[in-house]
């Protein structure tokens, strides 16, 4: 019997903890948790008030490395030109096999291609980045296709026949990140193989045509996956100087690094905004709302997916430009300028909603890749393994991660914008002036937590 799709995916999510689960009630968690982030404030307010990680300017960071002797040989293993050839080759093995299992797969939910797209690239980005920096970069395989096209017409791949207009930025990634969130959460054929095959054959047919155009910068802002990578090492310790070395620092320091740039509003509130759409559609009440609403299932899940994700985006940009900027900064330029600070909230989020979807059924996608014909085969020695829940047979310890990723993700994202409004505000509006990011942080902390527990 072929097993049916929307069951897969229900079994997908359904290790995700719920009120109920919680040792004290949900509403005691977000009065606490909203407690806490306001507390982080006042402390702030009183014991940071000059800018630790953005100089006299906005951008220009001062920042200390952590053990530098150490990392130096680190980064002499990460960066020599074999352990670059085994990532890019590990890249290529894996979206080799992903695409393999796609395309000569049956077009069943267990098929492994669709957990590979969906649970091991797509979620495992999150922890793959914060663990170790800049991991998309070093195992695109579009940049690998574009290096080896380079070299045969003899080119140098860093650069394409034109540069990258600015006002380009960010915006090709951020639409890519819908259009993928889209076929994940919305789209009724987002399980059928045939609808991944053409969203990846889209996705490497505009980046290998980008990259030939506009080199390798177009993948550093353009490709959706590298994007959201990059994003996510910021709040790592793993970065880079102004050299391109390899340096440990605090995640504050490496936050205070990205370069703000057209679409990077975009780019977290797609981030931020899917992960949240994706809690609120499996709440009761949203699901009550669609099976009793006349209005088309498909037109309210459209609507509401795009509602969520500008919401997002306006209340960030709103909050930002309450007040005026510094001398020297325009008005527009502010929500870029903080953008940075919803990079952990999106890490904390992510991390907590996902977490069940990543460690147990991870680990049936892995028992599904060695079987990747449905032939009773075990050609990577997993098919006989089996899965772990031992998560969600702890629901307590899962609810207390779930509720700490999201608060210190918040907390830290509250540091990070303290300290980029020193740079930016005028000194007259450096404390009342972050009141507006504050009270949205405060409402995406009491948001989240409870659509996070809502289904």
């Amino acid at each position: 019997m072929t097993p049916d799709p929307a069951d897969q995916v229900t079994l997908a999510h359904s290790g995700l903890g719920n009120a109920a689960d919680l040792p004290i009630p949900l509403e005691a968690v977000v009065i606490g948790s909203v407690v806490a982030l306001a507390a982080s404030f006042l402390v702030l307010a009183v014991a940071w008030r000059r800018p630790r990680y953005d100089g006299p300017e906005p951008g220009t960071t001062r920042m200390r490395p952590w053990a530098p002797g150490a990392v130096r040989r680190i980064g002499a293993v990460v960066d020599h030109p074999v352990t670059r050839v085994l990532a890019r080759l590990l890249g290529a093995a894996f979206f080799g096999y992903m695409m393999f299992a796609l395309v000569a797969g049956p077009d069943y939910a267990t098929n492994p291609g669709l957990g590979m797209f969906y649970v091991l690239l797509w979620v495992g980005i999150v922890p793959a980045s914060l663990f170790l920096g800049r991991f998309y970069r070093a195992v695109s395989p579009v940049r690998t296709i574009n290096a080896g096209l380079s070299r045969l017409a003899g080119t140098d791949p860093e650069h394409g026949l034109r540069d990258l207009p600015s006002w380009v930025g960010y915006w090709p990634a951020a639409i890519g990140l819908y259009a993928f969130v889209w076929l994940e959460l919305v789209s009724t054929n987002g399980v059928e193989t045939s609808a991944v095959r053409l969203w990846l054959a889209a996705y490497f047919a505009l980046m290998l045509v980008g990259g030939a155009v506009f080199g390798n910068v177009f993948y550093e802002r353009c490709d959706p996956f590298e994007a959201y990578s990059t994003l996510v090492a910021h709040v790592s310790v793993w970065g880079r100087d102004a050299d391109g070395t390899l340096v440990a620092r605090s995640p504050l320091a490496n936050l205070a690094t990205l370069r703000p740039a057209a679409g990077l509003v975009a780019l977290v509130a797609v981030l931020f905004g899917s992960t949240a759409y994706d809690s609120f559609r499996e709440s009761l009440p949203f699901v009550r709302f669609v099976n009793t609403s006349t209005l088309d299932s498909d037109l309210i899940l459209n609507v509401t997916l795009i509602g969520v994700v500008a919401i997002v985006g306006l209340l960030l940009t709103l909050a930002s430009v309450a007040v005026p900027a510094r001398e020297g900064i325009g008005r527009r330029e502010l929500p870029s300028l903080m953008a940075h600070s919803i990079a952990p909230i999106i890490v904390g989020y992510v991390g907590a909603h996902y977490l069940t979807y990543l460690l147990e059924f991870g680990q049936q996608v892995v028992i599904y890749m060695s079987d990747p014909l449905a032939r009773g085969s075990n050609w990577l020695g997993t098919a006989d393994l089996q899965p772990s829940y031992f998560l969600s047979d702890n629901i307590g310890l899962l609810a207390f991660v779930q509720v700490s990723g999201v608060v210190v993700g918040h907390i830290v994202a509250a540091v990070a914008a303290h300290d980029r409004s020193l740079s930016v505000l005028p000194r007259q509006h450096q404390l009342l002036g972050q009141l507006p990011m504050l009270g949205v942080m405060i409402a995406f902390t009491g948001g989240g937590l409870y659509l996070l527990f809502a289904s």
